[in-house]
Order: structure tokens, then C-alpha cells, then sequence
């Protein structure tokens, strides 16, 4: 890595020392439902139309927010309402409204079929601040991984390019299928008007883990990088990699940060059992508490230690890797449920040398 590089990440290493120590909580999950309109092969939540969990009433996540409320400004807290399809819940304006009146910032992600233009019309009524839509690909790969839905996401992309003040991007998750024609989704994103856009890649949790085609080689994921970083040069879209891990040589280049995951330091959520953990992707073993029985407040300042001093990390894969400074772990929605390391972009970068 370049000298500056190494610079930038003995700051970011600071800063999330601090962050350890001090927690300002920024970004609050509330997964408003498991109910989902499709049956995504790649769900990690393994979401189904029908689902066993029930979703959680407004009334009971109402005083969540007025507990948060006494511990940071709420104009400073994003709710992210999470599912599952967010629109398939009735109240889902109701919520919102809520969220807005109490002085948070709401948004969400949606597969985009149910969007509409007086749906969106009410939605923004409602108080929604920021939004993203799933688009995984060209039309047969994106029905191959998510059902007959391409039409019903570009017909929401194309309404959120004629509407104003809003912050919204589209997320695509690579994959064996859509990998190779990532030049033309990205042309026709530009063509509609698209101008931010965020690419992930699948890890092994609820159905995608059944699913081989899911995952990228490690040849495939440096050619990833180099497509992300190429496309960033050129300025032709705001394009940038989620915040899935350490990445090398490649931090500074594919995102507009550099590599730190906030679960436990930034991020909590809330899931729709009642159960307080550090962002949604974290296995149902790491929670600290529940709503039900447990003050937000209380957890969210006293517990979140195993993810807040990460040196307990520092064992197999991570004991003498020389990017631990800087990386701390990894990402903990990538380790198991007794703490192994399912999957690190780092070494998979490396063994593509």
C-alpha cells in the first residue's frame, strides 16, 4: 500500500478507537416486518410472504425512540426501516410519521414493486428522508435471483429520478450471474438517470448460503474491485462498495471511506422480536438484550463489549495478520455463531494476487 494510505488508516484506526470508548449511536435499525412480497435466493433473513415472527407493533417501538431520545439529539439518529419488504406492512406511513413527528431521520430499502407514484407522494408526506432500491442485474439475471420483479424496480428507480429533495441510490448484489454484464447494467443505470449506486457482495447467511452461484471467486472479486475503482475515476456514476471488510490495497479507492464497521460503535437495531443487536446482519447469538425486558438506553450504553473491544478477534486466521491494526476483526455480521471467521475479503484479495 502507498504511504498515504497507511496514513489515512492509522486516523481511521484512531477515530475508531474513540468511537469505541464514546458510542454516539447514529443509525437505528427497526425491522418493521419479515413478511416479504418476493423469496430473494439470496435472503439473509430468509424472509418468506408469510412469516413465523409476527411484525412488531408501532406502539412497541414507539418508546424506544423516546428512550433514545434522552441519550442523543434525534435529528442526528437515521431509522432505518428494514425487513422483509417494509411497504407490505398497512401502517408503514403511520410509522414513518411517527419516527418523523419525534424529530428522527427516516428511510428505508425496498425491492420496489409496491412503489407508486402516490404511494412515494405519501410516503415523502410521511417524513421519508432517504431510500434505496434493489436492482441485481440486467432483466434475466435480476428475476433469476429475485423472482419476476426487474420491471416493478426500474419503474420505482425511474419515479425516484423525477423526485426532489430525497436521498435514494440503488443496490446491487454481484453475484455469479450478473457479474459478467456489470458494464451494461451500469450503462443503462446512467442511461435512466441513476447517479448513485452501491454494489455488494453475498455472504453465506439463510438461504444464500444454499446457493454456490451466490459467491464470487477471489479472481472475480479483485476484478470486482478494479470495476469499482475504474468506474469512481472516470466519474461517470457515484458508484461505491458497501462496508463489508477490509480491503488492502483497494481502501481509498472503492468507497468514500475508508473500512471500519460501526455494529455496536454507530449502528444498532432493533429486530422484530424485540431483540437489541448491533446491525441486522448479525446472527440472532450476539444480542444484547430485548425491548420487551431491557431498556434500549441501558444496553446500548453498558453491553455491546464484544463488539466495541474487538481484541478477542485476534485468534486463527487474524492472530499474525499484518492488516489487524486496521482492520480489528473484520466485520462481525462475518463470523459465526461461536466467533470463526465465515469469510474475509482481505485474504480472499490476497489469494488473487
Amino acid at each position: 500500500m502507498k504511504t498515504s494510505q497507511i496514513i489515512d488508516l492509522e486516523i481511521m484506526r484512531k477515530k475508531r478507537l474513540m468511537l469505541e470508548k464514546e458510542h454516539p449511536l447514529r443509525q437505528l435499525f427497526w425491522e418493521v416486518t419479515l413478511r416479504c412480497n418476493l423469496a430473494c435466493r439470496h435472503c439473509g433473513s430468509d424472509c418468506r410472504k408469510e412469516a413465523t415472527t409476527a411484525d412488531m407493533p408501532l406502539e412497541h417501538f414507539l418508546p424506544v425512540l423516546d428512550d433514545v431520545a434522552t441519550i442523543t439529539e434525534p435529528n442526528k439518529v437515521m431509522i432505518n426501516t428494514v425487513g422483509g419488504e417494509p411497504l407490505v406492512r398497512e401502517d408503514i406511513l403511520e410509522c414513518g410519521k411517527a419516527i418523523t413527528d419525534r424529530g428522527f431521520r427516516w428511510g428505508f430499502v425496498t425491492n420496489g414493486v409496491l412503489l407508486n407514484k402516490d404511494l412515494l407522494k405519501q410516503l415523502l408526506d410521511a417524513g421519508l428522508r432517504s431510500i434505496a432500491v434493489s436492482l441485481d442485474g440486467l432483466e434475466e439475471e435480476h428475476n433469476w435471483l429475485r423472482g419476476n420483479s426487474f420491471s416493478g424496480a426500474m419503474n420505482a428507480i425511474t419515479l425516484l429520478t423525477k423526485t426532489k429533495n430525497l436521498v435514494w441510490d440503488v443496490i446491487t448484489c454481484v453475484n455469479q450471474r450478473n457479474f459478467s454484464s456489470l458494464q451494461l447494467l451500469k450503462q443503462q443505470l446512467i442511461a435512466v438517470g441513476v447517479k448513485k449506486w452501491r454494489i455488494f457482495t453475498i455472504f453465506p447467511q439463510g438461504r444464500a448460503k444454499l446457493n454456490p452461484e451466490l459467491f464470487l471467486t477471489p479472481e472475480q472479486f479483485r476484478q470486482l474491485m478494479e470495476f469499482i475503482a475504474t468506474t469512481r475515476n472516470n466519474g461517470e456514476i457515484n458508484l461505491s462498495y458497501s462496508c463489508e471488510g477490509f480491503l488492502g490495497e483497494y481502501e481509498g479507492k472503492v468507497r468514500n471511506h475508508f473500512y471500519r464497521c460501526d455494529a455496536g460503535t454507530m449502528t444498532a437495531s432493533v429486530l422484530a422480536n424485540g431483540d437489541i443487536s448491533g446491525c441486522m446482519s448479525i446472527r440472532s447469538q450476539y444480542a444484547q438484550g430485548n425491548i420487551y425486558h431491557d431498556r434500549f438506553s441501558d444496553v446500548w450504553n453498558n453491553r455491546f463489549e464484544k463488539m466495541r473491544n474487538r481484541r478477542w478477534m485476534k485468534k486463527d486466521q487474524c492472530a499474525h495478520c499484518k492488516a489487524w491494526d486496521w482492520c480489528a476483526g473484520g466485520p462481525f455480521h462475518l463470523r459465526g455463531d461461536s466467533g470463526e471467521m465465515l469469510h474475509c475479503n482481505y485474504l480472499t484479495l490476497c489469494s488473487a494476487k
